[in-house]
């Protein structure tokens, strides 16, 4: 199984070095091959998604992803800067469906903005449709100069746009990772159709593929009420899905309802089963180096790529195992810590998941 692996930039490195120890600690045959990616790669190469990269991911089993960005490439044209890397391989490798779970941990409750009654227990998965929307949509603005300065220009703008088949097959992965939920089998399908022509055109859509699944309830809700309900009740929600700039807003917010971005993982996958996993948090560059960095949502995440991309569960199922043990016992790094706590650092917490395996 080929992994390929995208350190990236800030703490990145810092933590895949900890998710690919866990890894290699699972005795499985697993050929990994590192790779830069963003500032990183434009510091060698002169490009944040160089060419070898690209071929290395296309050519392997999963991708294991770091972070990619810094405020000092922040005045290089768009399609340099680092987050460009991102977006280049979702189009590249076809990854239109982001699974972002929003979970907390019973322990780790205190550590959430809300009300620990509202968060204990929340288990609610976000998928976001990934390769169309406003992001991709044609044409990207109007620049006054080449390095993509508006300064002086006379308007900007972005299309949303969605076809069809992107709509119905994000709809069906919603509907089928609802039927192997648990018992609520609930999809909540997210727009803003009292507006938007391209959100009544998702809805319609939606509804349409729902009716192949006839166990499943839908609700339909729009984007600014399940902004508001995710921080009212969010344990009222099962699945939700949505389209690209709703998705990205939304996961972020319940992302952070969990106590700590810190330990969350996400997937993005195509029709093949080739995922790109990567942490839900960036790069932050202000504790690069400092062994702060909290690897869990890596580690998560790698459990997520043994999951979905090579077919063993079983390993999965051992390293979040190993991930509740470790907090179980009280190991904490400074994002989840509290009083009582044990405080430890990036290596200290993955030699901890690795010890318990």
């Amino acid at each position: 199984m080929k992994i390929a692996v995208l350190p990236g930039d800030g703490i990145g490195p810092e933590i895949v070095s900890e998710a690919v120890k866990v890894l290699r600690a699972l005795d499985l045959r697993l050929e990994m091959e590192h790779a830069l990616v963003g500032g990183a790669a434009y510091e060698a190469y002169g490009h944040p998604l160089p060419p070898a990269t690209l071929s290395l991911c296309k050519s392997a089993d999963a991708v294991l992803f770091g972070a990619v960005g810094d405020p000092k490439y922040d005045r290089l044209a768009r399609e340099l800067r680092p987050e460009q890397a991102i977006l280049g391989l979702r189009k590249h490798l076809q990854l239109f469906a982001n699974f972002r779970p929003a979970i907390c941990y019973e322990l780790l409750s205190h550590a959430s903005s809300l009300r620990p009654e509202l968060v204990a227990g929340l288990d609610i998965l976000i998928i976001r449709e990934l390769t169309g929307d406003i992001y991709f949509g044609q044409p990207r603005g109007r620049r006054v100069s080449p390095d993509g300065d508006f300064a002086g220009a006379p308007e900007a703008f972005d299309t949303m746009r969605y076809a069809r088949p992107e709509i119905e097959r994000i709809a069906h992965v919603a509907f089928q990772a609802a039927t192997k939920r648990g018992q609520r089998k609930c999809v909540t399908s997210v727009d803003k159709a009292n507006v938007l022509e391209t959100s009544q055109f998702w809805r319609d859509v939606v509804n349409e593929v729902h009716a192949f699944y006839p166990d499943i309830a839908l609700e339909h809700m729009y984007v600014d009420n399940a902004a508001m309900q995710l921080v009212r009740a969010p344990k009222k929600f099962d699945v939700i899905v949505t389209g690209n700039m709703f998705g990205d807003i939304l996961s972020d917010e319940a992302a952070i309802l969990t106590g700590s971005i810190g330990m969350l993982p996400s997937a993005s996958l195509n029709d093949t089963g080739l995922g790109l996993y990567e942490p839900s948090h960036g790069s932050a560059p202000d504790i690069a180096g400092k062994g702060l960095a909290n690897p869990l949502a890596t580690i998560l995440s790698a459990a997520m790529m043994l999951r979905f991309s090579l077919d063993q569960a079983q390993a999965a199922d051992r390293v979040e195992a190993a991930v509740k043990a470790v907090i179980s016992r009280g190991l904490r790094t400074d994002d989840i810590y509290s009083e009582g706590c044990s405080r430890v650092g990036t290596q200290p917490m993955g030699d901890a998941v690795v010890a318990h395996l």
